[in-house]
């Protein structure tokens, strides 16, 4: 099936796969999700799923441009097979790429989720630099896509290994010339996230470490056109957990010191107290992100949209019902990227709607609620590429999470 959400995105469902193909800055992206059509080894799946996406990619005209990945698998003995055929698959040509430990919620051993650059529309450079980091330029922007940054391995506590990962990111970025103060989107994986670690719940030890170490940082300084000095600029971000008690971390930089009509605007949602102004009871060191992130250049505009869920104001609301949950969360996306608020934020004519939406992630906490979420997702969104991952939310009486990206064109 295929569907046309506006002269910019289109969107084609099949068997095993979804995927959306959008046209921005004279360049092709496309965004798939891929699962495996049968049962069988790692192996097997692994190479169903990825030749699956491979044909998409030589159907679209855009044959080598996977720069971004995301793997998610049931448990992390499985992470090295997983890590080592998806080596061999992409050769040279490896994206960066993160192995997430979430079980696919439809039972297979893996899913894939796949971003790509396509070559041939307008000029795009890629450079990979193993399975770690790419970079992606055109139209004098400088994309780096950064994967599976852990801490070291000598290092314990959250705390510490979140400030011991996210210097590690800080040196991979460095390394390619691109300042922390870059980043527009974080991805923080963390195991047993509700947990306590010595009396403290590990996500809120996440908060306080991830505080600390952006002290001082100026993100995107200079790229908010309107926004006030003193107002508080994060990247958009998810944070989410994931099987076993590790910490896994990734992201998105944009250098675009040569295009000064770019701009990046972090959106809030009307509908919800800013994470970073939530009070001590939730976290003593307030959650620092966006809500989502938007890019603009001229007509366009590409919207991050941050880890989505069922709060209002900086309550939880719904609790116990997944099926409310899910679709207050997107409500709450609905309203976040929408005309009006984008128009708040000093980006008129650029708000998308739910069909705007490329791709999404649909965290849901419990595997019994897997079905609820879908429904309610399909009914909503139709055939918008999905991925559904077992995972526990930050906070225990939340059931669905949601992410996604979105696009706009001045109308």
């Amino acid at each position: 099936m295929i569907t046309h959400a506006g002269p910019m995105l289109r969107k084609v469902s099949r068997d095993g796969c979804g995927y959306s193909v959008v046209e921005l800055y004279d360049v092709r992206h496309v965004l798939a999700v891929a699962v495996p059509r049968g049962g069988g080894s790692l192996e097997v799946q692994a190479h169903d799923a990825l030749r699956t996406i491979e044909a998409v990619h030589a159907e679209e005209g855009t044959r080598g441009s996977i720069v971004h990945q995301a793997v998610f698998i049931p448990t992390p003995e499985l992470v090295p097979q997983c890590r080592e055929i998806i080596r061999d698959f992409y050769g040279d040509e490896q994206p960066a790429t993160s192995y997430v430990v979430q079980p696919p919620c439809d039972g297979k051993l893996l899913a894939v989720e796949a971003m790509g650059v396509g070559r041939g529309m307008g000029e795009v450079r890629i450079e990979r630099f193993g399975d770690q980091a790419v970079r992606v330029t055109h139209n004098a922007l400088s994309w780096l896509h950064c994967a599976n940054v852990t801490p070291r391995d000598d290092v314990t506590g959250v705390y510490n290994q979140t400030i011991s990962a996210m210097s590690r990111m800080r040196g991979v970025l460095a390394k390619r010339g691109i300042g922390f103060d870059r980043v527009i989107r974080m991805w923080n994986y963390l195991g047993s996230i509700v947990e306590d670690e010595g009396g403290v719940q590990r996500y809120k030890e996440l908060n306080r470490a991830r505080t600390a170490f952006f002290e001082g940082v100026h993100f995107l300084r200079g790229c908010q056109a309107g926004l006030p000095s003193s107002a508080e600029v994060y990247p958009a971000a998810t944070g989410i957990g994931m099987q076993g008690t590790g910490l896994m971390l990734g992201c998105i930089a944009l250098a675009m010191d040569d295009r000064p009509d770019v701009v990046a605007m972090p959106l809030e949602n009307p509908n919800q107290t800013a994470a970073f102004h939530y009070g001590a009871r939730y976290s003593p060191k307030s959650p620092k992100f966006a809500r989502a992130m938007a890019l603009s250049c001229g007509a366009f505009a590409t919207i991050f949209v941050s880890g989505t869920a069922s709060i209002l104001g900086a309550e939880t609301v719904h609790p116990g019902d997944a099926e409310a949950q899910t679709r207050q969360t997107l409500d709450n996306i609905e309203a976040l990227i929408s005309e009006r608020n984008l128009r708040q934020h000093g980006l008129p004519g650029l708000g998308a709607r739910l069909e705007d939406l490329g791709m999404i992630r649909v965290y849901v906490k419990r595997q019994d609620d897997y079905e609820t979420a879908r429904a309610v997702c399909r009914a909503r969104l139709g055939d918008l590429p999905m991925v559904f991952a077992i995972a526990d939310v930050c906070r225990p009486d939340l059931l669905v999470e949601i992410e996604g990206m979105a696009f706009s064109r001045r109308k």
